[in-house]
């Protein structure tokens, strides 16, 4: 007698195979039969009535390290059949934390990552020091999804350093301690280690952050960590666009050849209206790709950026707004009313296209406080057509309309990936990774949760790039595979039951919602999934046609225990 059975179902294994109608039985956590399993009973029997059956999606690149304090399901990933997560991205998060460190790694991740500081001093309890008490007290309680947890270079160099991390680098005592710290985290069951060299990715008191002033010595007692426990995977944080520098590409090179484990380094994108621009960031590269060594991870949706101009974060790409980053809000409406900043930044666009022409055209007023700011945000307004209406310059227009409303107007660049000629090469491309998607990040700017749904619904079912099969193995079993979690990702006897049931024809990332749900009641957007009809995390269903049904069936994955019960064939 079984715990449950799935029957009459679409099968896509998520390992590429073909399609095929059957059963799926569970037992506990795990997979115990796929196949015609007519003669098999169980306590609970649903019918999936032709609706595809396919392995849980595996989120390679979330920010759920702080939001998982105060909302353990983790939302909105599990609605859009996530479940499972990896945390600890780009070089921040919590652990391992000093008592005297702790306001220390919440400005980084306001700065980097955009979560509100007061959420995180009313959400986030702090009952952890090293890395395994962290994991440990995720573990608590149970979770939504699953969690693979990085250990981030800018905490560690915090613990070890205290607040020299933010000037300098480590000296050779400091860097064996950071060794053993990595080590012990491993140990606990961390799968791998996280880092940025990333310019805009500035941190607490408006410093670079920490692991910017990180040594090639540095990482070197890393992957010496890495390669002699044999398992984890390195996260890389680069530029998005342009040629490849050399200090990119001699930290990379250090980071494959010394951990000989993999690498996964963010971001190719194709520079605007220019479709094979990201191959020449791979070209220059080839010497260090493949599965086995380094690993460019992308987005299959548009890439969106909210922002004011409190806190214009993405602008920091064009050489004008890189001071603005460090000043204080009186500095920046003196500097936003200065003629020659505003002329500065003209220039830059035309000397910079990193997000293309007419960007004025995809500058949109998001929300804001003002009515007058409310008014366009209601009437879905581009700054291109306030400044036609008001006949003004687009940055005029868009420095007035942020100083009228005391810089506190919400607005969303559609930046890059928004013509599907740039993005559908990215998403066949078998040498990326899709992911990116940012969960649990810049909450009162983006929700990029829904990547999965948006991935089936526009580059399998709209426009047929990717056959069924490919995209849920893009979504599954490869990027299961790359972190080492063999046990999921595909659905084969052995294999742990995370799995979604979702009808084809109709499954959708919607619309980004506000919701006010953070611990200081602010407001952060949600997208809903729609088409989803379950998602099943460790043999449980968590989620029913969008509800939550109950139950935090997650758990806190270990790296040294993520293998199949049974021998399974691994991905083509």
């Amino acid at each position: 007698m079984h715990d449950l059975i799935i029957r009459n179902a679409r099968i896509v294994d998520g390992l590429g195979n073909p399609e095929f109608m059957g059963d799926v039985a569970v037992d506990g956590d795990t997979i115990v039969g796929v196949g015609k399993l007519a003669d098999d009973q169980a306590r609970q029997t649903l019918d999936a009535g032709g609706l595809v059956l396919s392995p849980g999606f595996v989120d390679p690149h979330t920010h759920y390290d702080a939001q998982v304090a105060w909302d353990k399901l983790m939302t909105c990933s599990p609605e859009h059949g996530v479940t499972t997560v990896v945390i600890g991205n780009c070089g921040v998060g919590v652990a391992p934390v000093r008592d005297d460190m702790r306001e220390f790694l919440m400005g980084d991740l306001v700065n980097v990552e955009g979560i509100p500081l007061d959420d995180m001093q009313q959400g986030i309890d702090w009952t952890w020091e090293s890395f395994g008490e962290y994991l440990n007290e995720l573990d608590k309680g149970g979770l939504g999804a699953n969690i693979a947890a990085l250990v981030a270079m800018t905490p560690l160099r915090h613990y070890v350093m205290g607040s020299d991390s933010l000037d300098r680098a480590g000296n050779v005592s400091e860097i064996a301690q950071m060794g053993e710290l990595f080590s012990d985290a491993m140990e606990q069951g961390a799968f791998g280690v996280s880092t940025t060299i990333i310019g805009v990715h500035v941190g607490y008191g408006g410093k670079p952050v920490a692991c910017r002033n990180a040594t090639l010595d540095e990482y070197r007692v890393l992957c010496q960590a890495l390669k002699k426990i044999g398992r984890g995977s390195i996260e890389l944080a680069l530029k998005l666009t342009g040629d490849v520098g050399e200090q990119e590409r001699e930290l990379l090179t250090l980071l494959v050849n010394e951990s000989d484990r993999p690498v996964t380094w963010l971001a190719v994108v194709n520079q605007a209206e220019r479709p094979d621009s990201y191959l020449e960031r791979l070209d220059a590269l080839e010497d260090l790709l493949g599965w086995d060594k380094a690993v460019p991870q992308t987005t299959c949706r548009p890439l969106r950026f909210q922002l004011d101009l409190a806190n214009p974060y993405i602008l920091g790409v064009f050489p004008t707004w890189q001071p603005i980053m460090q000043m204080s809000r009186e500095e920046k409406i003196r500097c936003y009313r200065d003629p020659e900043f505003r002329q500065s930044f003209r220039d830059d666009l035309v000397n910079i296209p990193a997000f293309g022409s007419n960007v004025w055209k995809r500058f949109y007023v998001l929300d804001g406080v003002s009515d007058q700011a409310r008014g366009f945000a209601e009437k879905k307004l581009t700054i291109a057509e306030i400044a036609r209406d008001w006949d003004m310059d687009p940055m005029d227009c868009f420095c007035e309309l942020a100083l009228e409303d005391e810089l506190r107007t919400t607005f969303d660049l559609i930046a890059l990936n928004y013509d599907e000629n740039d993005t559908i090469p990215l998403v066949q491309d078998k040498r990326l990774m899709i992911g990116l998607s940012d969960g649990g990040a810049h909450l009162n700017m983006l929700c990029d949760a829904g990547y999965s749904t948006h991935m089936l619904e526009r580059w399998v079912r709209d426009t047929g790039a990717l056959s069924l099969e490919e995209g849920v193995r893009k979504l599954t079993s490869e990027p299961a595979d790359f972190f080492g979690i063999s046990n999921r990702g595909r659905i084969a006897a052995g294999c742990k039951a995370d799995l979604v049931l979702f009808n084809p024809d109709t499954i959708a990332c919607g619309d980004k919602q506000v919701v006010n749900d953070l611990p200081s009641g602010g407001k952060r957007f949600v997208t809903p999934a729609m088409g989803i009809h379950a998602t099943f995390v460790n043999g449980e269903m968590l989620y029913k046609n969008g509800e939550h049904v109950g139950g935090l069936p997650g758990k806190v994955l270990r790296s040294y225990d993520c293998h199949p019960v049974i021998a399974t064939d691994a991905a083509a």
